[in-house]
């Protein structure tokens, strides 16, 4: 199903070291609206899906989000790089690093673990769309929200591009929904279907 490049989709090169960057970063690997969680929403829904097309998007896009996990990894990983104990203490990233060292954990920035409850498949077509419209507008927001707080452009330049992804996605997502509308029949549950409310 998958072709493995060994290079990450935008390259990530990190000059400086900054454990306070990395700790709000690391909410798009394991935070509510990250990456891992959309990955996982978009994989598991395609197989409710109705439509071979819509299949296809999901199956697309979240390939493409196992990518960009690999990108936020990478920058977590750079940002946490050789730190010195003063370092550490001095950032406030010491409770991270006595639970994980330096490795990449799923942790939003607030400090709670990745769970699954963080992402829905209900096998519904349009209930799983509006999920996914949802879900990228949230992550945009959050690359929107880091933007805001760092200025070093070794970050903000692959930030950028993460964010207009999530823009390109939510406007497969709108195609994939219009798609879907189109096709309503008794077999789809829309509270507006006349087949189904017959």
């Amino acid at each position: 199903m998958w072709k493995y490049e060994k290079k990450l989709q935008y390259p990530v090169n990190i000059k400086t070291p900054n454990p306070k960057y990395a700790q709000i970063i690391i909410t798009q690997y394991g935070g509510p609206d990250g990456e891992a969680s959309a990955a996982l929403r978009y994989l598991t829904q395609r197989y409710g899906q109705p439509y071979d097309e819509v299949k296809a998007i999901l199956t697309d896009i979240g390939t493409e989000e196992l990518a960009h996990m690999e990108m936020i990894c990478a920058m977590v990983h750079q940002l946490t790089r050789k730190l010195t104990p003063e370092e550490i203490n001095a950032s406030g990233f010491a409770p991270y690093f006595v639970d994980h060292t330096n490795a990449v954990y799923q942790i939003a920035a607030s400090g709670a673990p990745w769970t699954a409850t963080y992402y829905q498949s209900k096998g519904d077509v349009i209930t799983d769309l509006h999920e996914n419209l949802a879900a990228e507008q949230k992550a945009r927001t959050t690359y929107d929200n880091l933007l805001r707080l760092i200025d070093d452009p070794d970050i903000t330049e692959p930030l950028k591009f993460l964010r207009e992804r999530e823009i390109v996605h939510y406007q497969r997502f709108g195609e994939a929904l219009r798609l879907s509308t189109d096709r309503l029949d008794c077999k789809n549950f829309y509270a507006f279907n006349p087949g189904f409310d017959k």
